[in-house]
């Protein structure tokens, strides 16, 4: 999980030359307060994608041209597969071969925060491959980022590098990646990776080895190319605490439905032991999203400390003297409740280091306890399976809109009727 440090160590020297005039001009605590913002980061491709479309919120990108970022080198190495990483529309898609050439003009299209263009081969030879090179490096000077790319099973020969000088030659910010490292095997990676290294003249942590094909390092090529560019940065970094409230409220919705199917038998709900369990490890996983650390002692302290378990039993043996509500569905609407209530106040605390006050964990926790019960009635006649009870948990937890950071706010300011 590397912080931002580690990814803006990947661009090299040159690129970091070009770079620096632009961040001497933030202010030290803005620098300081985007990479805080950044530590603890999860590069997995469909989370960083993600954080993408929210920055895309934040950009309100109709209003200007979108930055280009131009993928070239030599032939046939893989630059079309990993432009189809990046791309955001199927129709956009380029098409890919292992036949030498299959690129022949630049194709430019959306990859969110900004436009991506693939490139032909631009070591090609003759007059066909004159045409490719120059379609090449106009692509190339015309981008504000490149992503050179090299072959790991051909190597760095006089062709590529010929080609690295030219495109360094253009001053454009960017980066070096070398593709298909998963065919080279695990033993001479490093040894692969070194020898490129040598023969372009850098050091070996400047270059980004990844597998277009399968998704490997992907993520680190993309959050590269953001960081390189303040203009991005900025309105990702605005983007960054809904992005952790989405990863957080995954994670809520899944322990909270984990603990309705416990309490599907009704027992004394909360001193049940596996709940518990569960709304620990659920603590747990959010001070991983937040880069909080935290203890499985000190977890087991927060829950404690939230008062979930005294409410939990207070509003069951309130709501059971109503009547007409079935002892297992109080049991489940309560328990998925509570731990609802447990995961936004660990997340607040993460976040802001603010405790939140007992009335709005009562007042969240009663207000969704009602909304479950009703939903749930109008569900189920008998007792359902542990899987149906799961489904109808999951899709009623997102049906609430908590999803939604101010919606689960306001539930938790709001007065109950």
């Amino acid at each position: 999980m590397p912080d931002f440090e580690d990814i803006l160590q990947l661009l090299p020297d040159k690129t970091q030359e070009i770079l620096n005039p632009l961040w001497d001009r933030f202010p030290e605590d803005e620098k300081e307060a985007l990479k805080e913002k950044f530590e603890g980061l999860p590069l997995d491709f469909n989370l960083v994608n993600m954080l993408m479309d929210l920055t895309m919120v934040q950009m309100k990108i109709a209003l200007g041209r979108k930055h280009r970022v131009a993928i070239v080198g030599p032939a046939n190495v893989g630059k079309s597969t990993l432009y189809n990483r990046f791309i955001r529309e199927k129709a956009d898609q380029a098409e890919v071969s292992p036949v030498p050439g299959t690129t022949r003009i630049n194709q430019l299209a959306d990859a969110g925060i900004f436009g991506v263009i693939d490139t032909p081969g631009a070591d090609a030879v003759g007059p066909v491959g004159e045409k490719e090179k120059e379609e090449a490096l106009n692509a190339a000077q015309e981008a504000d980022f490149l992503v050179i790319m090299f072959d790991a099973i051909q190597g760095i020969k006089d062709t590529e590098l010929k080609l690295y000088h030219q495109l360094l030659a253009l001053r454009k910010p960017h980066l070096i990646v070398l593709n298909k490292i998963d065919l080279v095997g695990g033993k001479h990676e490093t040894v692969v990776i070194e020898k490129a290294a040598n023969n372009l003249g850098i050091d070996q942590s400047k270059i980004i080895p990844i597998s277009a094909k399968r998704g490997l390092n992907i993520s680190k090529v993309l959050m590269a190319i953001v960081i390189a560019d303040p203009e991005l940065l900025i309105p990702l970094a605005q983007a960054l605490p809904q992005y952790r409230w989405n990863l957080t409220w995954r994670v809520i919705v899944t322990s909270s439905t984990i603990s309705g199917v416990i309490a599907l038998v009704p027992l004394p709900l909360i001193d049940f032991v596996p709940l518990i369990a569960n709304q620990v490890t659920m603590v747990l996983s959010i001070a991983r999203i937040h880069n909080y650390k935290i203890t499985l002692k000190r977890a087991r302290e927060l829950v404690a400390t939230f008062g979930i378990g005294l409410l939990g039993r207070t509003l069951f043996q309130q709501l059971s003297k109503l009547g007409g509500i079935p002892g297992w569905l109080l049991s489940s609407a309560i328990a998925t409740s509570t731990t609802v209530a447990m995961g936004y106040a660990a997340a607040v605390w993460f976040e802001k280091g603010e405790r939140l006050s007992q009335e709005a964990l009562n007042q969240l926790t009663k207000n969704l306890t009602k909304e479950l019960v009703e939903k749930l009635k109008g569900l189920f006649k008998r007792k359902p399976s542990k899987k149906s009870l799961e489904q109808a948990l999951q899709d009623s937890l997102e049906q609430t809109g908590m999803g939604d950071r101010e919606k689960i706010d306001q539930a938790a300011r709001a007065e109950t009727p």
